[in-house]
């Protein structure tokens, strides 16, 4: 699927992500040096955040701490950034 759909080499280090229908659960698919890595996430409420796909290329690519609040079930409508300060001492 990874590489007949997406047109992507499914062993060049990505990630790839396939949710359910119903968005319930979602499947991580990564290759490791020797074999495939498959994590499965199911939340018990509630469903997950699809992410926003981009038109041109296909591919839904986010920041870590987006991907970390879709996975929490957390709608990334609903939160706000702050800025943050840095001060140079």
């Amino acid at each position: 699927m990874v590489r007949d759909e997406m047109g992507l080499a499914p062993l060049g280090g990505g990630i790839f992500v396939f949710f359910s229908k119903n968005r319930q659960s979602v499947k991580l698919l990564r290759w490791d040096s020797d074999g495939f890595i498959l994590y499965h996430k199911r939340l018990e409420r509630g469903t997950f955040e699809a992410p926003s796909i981009n038109e041109s290329t296909g591919r839904a690519e986010m920041p870590w701490r987006t991907f970390s609040l879709i996975m929490q079930g957390i709608s990334t409508n609903s939160v706000k950034y702050r800025k943050r300060m840095y001060i140079d001492v």
